[in-house]
């Protein structure tokens, strides 16, 4: 899914958001053991069958349960959709993001069994964003995991005492601005470290790591923490552009990882948000956070104020 690429009208269907809702965990809640569980499932034919017409909890099925990524894309794509997300059982998930999270201040995947890292810290941060909704977290304790992620060479890791990476700087910094904790929990020496470190990944286009080959995708993974770090316009855009632009497939579109390179969907929609990033021509602005377009976080600021005034 291309997320920044703007509204279509054909996505404007109650049928398409529908679906995502089916993925969704416990429509009806009865007890806080229920409510561990919340959350989106990466598709709706895995656990409990999908009824909406149902007034009590299924029985329990083992490793039934919400995953915090696909939680996060599914309350995106209902955004996308244009939904209203009033069929959302906002406590519920607000519940199941609390059990997700450790003594550490991090997040893991799912109820029972999974990583625990930056990447669902971030997750964490975007549900809480969206659901306007922020008791699911221990703000303070992910803060403080964020920061004592921080490397020795200024970037951040998925976790303390662990190598600084594009992606982890990304989830970590993206984070703090929504939790509205960036420059509480870094002091501006650190912020100079961060965005040192990402400058310092750009080659043509923007590498993940010190020492590696160029890709596609961090061109928004760096990019866009050094937008939000205000220190975007340091870097080469136009060198930026032509290596994206180098990796796009002529003849079936796409863009891969690098030149000459088979185009796959996450290369493509990573490629089009650095784009994005560099206000491209037929490309929708994107809010560099959320990681979607500006139109749909509109949208869902509509949606909240509705909320609020009840």
């Amino acid at each position: 899914m291309i997320l920044n690429l703007g509204e279509k009208n054909m996505l404007n269907s109650s049928k398409d958001a529908s679906m995502f809702y089916q993925s969704n965990i416990h429509q009806w809640i009865q007890t806080d053991d229920d409510c561990r569980r919340c959350g989106f499932r990466g598709s709706s034919t895995i656990g409990a069958k999908f009824n909406p017409t149902q007034v009590s909890c299924e029985p329990y099925i083992p490793y039934d349960f919400g995953h915090i990524a696909q939680t996060y894309t599914g309350l995106l794509c209902l955004i996308l959709l244009g939904d209203d997300l009033s069929r959302l059982q906002r406590v519920a998930l607000t519940r199941g993001l609390r059990a997700h999270q450790l003594e550490d201040g991090s997040f893991k995947a799912t109820l029972h069994g999974s990583e625990n890292d930056m990447r669902f810290v971030y997750c964490a941060s975007c549900i809480s964003y969206i659901l306007d909704d922020w008791t699911g977290v221990d703000v303070d304790k992910a803060a403080d995991y964020i920061y004592r992620s921080q490397s020795y060479d200024g970037g951040i890791g998925q976790g303390p005492g662990l190598e600084s990476h594009g992606g982890s700087t990304y989830c970590a910094v993206a984070s703090l601005v929504l939790m509205d904790r960036l420059y509480t929990t870094f002091s501006s020496v650190e912020l100079d470290r961060i965005r040192q470190w990402c400058i310092m990944r750009q080659q043509n286009g923007f590498q993940g790591r010190p020492m590696k080959p160029v890709d596609t995708c961090y061109s928004f993974w760096v990019g866009a923490t050094l937008k939000l770090l205000d220190a975007f316009d340091l870097i080469d855009k136009v060198a930026n552009r032509s290596y994206i632009l180098s990796t796009q497939d002529s003849i079936v579109g796409g863009f891969a990882k690098w030149p000459d390179y088979h185009p796959d969907a996450l290369h493509a929609y990573f490629g089009i948000c650095g784009l994005s990033l560099m206000n491209a021509e037929e490309v929708k602005e994107m809010h560099p956070a959320l990681n979607m377009s500006t139109h749909a976080v509109q949208h869902l600021e509509k949606i909240h104020l509705s909320w609020r005034s009840v």
